[in-house]
């Protein structure tokens, strides 16, 4: 199979998946539980079945499809990535992987390839955490970490849970569990994506080989101080919520910046209620979200966090709460694994690197628990999460080719 048709291929599907957005013209919007994820999985199912995979949708919103092994009861190998996608993103975050995923189960059939064990792509629901503000949703329940409790506890900005959200889908969030794998039932998992970011596309480099992924913390933070009129009320007897608020995030990028290795430290989004211009705020809410390579970085700035707050909102003679939404350690991924994919590069004259991963991913869930592997292709200028997000898709057919070439082996053990 050349590499021109495995490109129309993947080209194809991923120009047919563009469609599936809340925002045309402005990038990608498909968030979890939505009309657009629904188009999105029923048009994964369709091109699974097509590939010759035993398809389903399991209880936590991920599209699964088989290609049946020798012995089902052996560890599977598994690939895949995320159908979902942020606010106005790109067209290729997570949803590439899931095409080169099924790619790469075609290119295994066409080759006649008898597998000792399944093989087995997988759509995930709601990596990105955007509109819940969490993320890895299937790839958690996958493994066990996601149930009922979990799925009322988060919610969107409108007030809808998980579990409302998920039976407005056709889904029972009391099945949750169901989604769970078997302990050992997984015995390798794979991953194709864009770098999101500026190096292989600076470099000219076609492959990047990830040797690990960050650690990630988020945190909601709720500030509670008084309204009052703008005009009329002393600086010296406010209880100012948006004061006290702000000298705390101010504080956090520069925490981040002091490790100088790369640890980075984000407010996304700030709310002030009640949001007139001439009222003192009585509510700030905040996002921080924290990542780094060294977990004790990020457990540093979380730490400093809490006792700016301490200190800034006792003096304003406040309140405040932190709702933690995700926590999540740094993981290396598969040393054997990365060793056979650099060994396909160079057969077949791929020029790659390994880097690490400063954005979490499935992977990231997964790899705290199995044997995981990601590679990565270029982002043009290093753009994700926005519309004007762009990979070759020729360079998704050489992932797919090398990540065939990595399952064959795994598939023949």
């Amino acid at each position: 199979m050349g590499v021109e048709e495995i490109t129309g291929r993947i080209a194809r599907d991923l120009e047919h998946l563009k469609s599936f957005t809340a925002t045309p013209g402005n990038g990608c919007t498909r968030l979890p539980f939505t009309k657009e994820a629904r188009e999105a999985v029923n048009y994964l199912k369709e091109i699974m079945e097509e590939a010759g995979l035993e398809v389903r949708e399991d209880a936590a919103g991920n599209v699964i499809g088989v290609l049946k092994g020798e012995d089902s009861s052996k560890p599977c190998v598994m690939m895949g990535s995320h159908y979902d996608s942020v606010v106005n993103g790109g067209d290729f975050d997570g949803i590439a992987g899931v095409v080169c995923a099924i790619e790469t189960a075609r290119l295994l059939k066409e080759k006649g390839i008898a597998p000792k064990r399944d093989f087995v792509v997988v759509g995930f629901c709601d990596e990105e955490g955007m509109r819940f503000g969490t993320g890895y949703f299937g790839s958690g329940a996958m493994l066990g970490h996601r149930d009922v409790e979990y799925c009322k506890k988060f919610k969107d900005t409108d007030g809808i849970s998980i579990y409302d959200a998920m039976k407005g889908y056709g889904l029972d969030p009391e099945k949750v569990t169901d989604a769970k794998w078997p302990d050992g039932s997984i015995g390798y998992f794979l991953e194709a994506h864009i770098e999101q970011g500026p190096v292989l596309d600076a470099e000219n480099i076609e492959i990047g080989l990830v040797d690990c992924i960050v650690g990630i913390q988020r945190y909601m933070v709720t500030v509670h101080g008084r309204a009052d009129h703008a005009g009329t009320t002393p600086m010296d007897m406010r209880m100012d919520a948006v004061d006290a608020a702000t000298k705390v995030i101010s504080k956090i990028p520069d925490w981040a910046r002091e490790k100088a290795d790369g640890t980075v430290a984000t407010t996304g989004y700030i709310n002030t209620v009640p949001g007139g211009m001439n009222i003192v705020a009585e509510k700030v809410e905040f996002t921080v979200d924290i990542r780094s390579k060294n977990n004790d970085n990020i457990n540093d700035i979380a730490n400093r966090m809490r006792a700016a707050l301490d200190r800034e909102v006792k003096e304003m003679g406040g309140s405040y709460e932190i709702d933690t939404k995700l926590v999540i350690t740094p993981v290396n991924l598969s040393q054997d694994m990365l060793k056979i994919m650099e060994e396909g590069c160079k057969e077949h004259g791929y020029s790659y690197k390994y880097l690490p991963s400063g954005a979490g991913h499935d992977a990231l869930e997964i790899g705290q628990v199995l044997p995981t592997v990601m590679l990565f292709v270029p982002s043009k200028e290093g753009r994700s999460h926005c519309p004007v997000e762009f990979t070759k898709y020729s360079d998704f057919a050489k992932a797919a080719t090398i990540m065939e070439e990595l399952a064959e082996k795994l598939l023949s053990e």
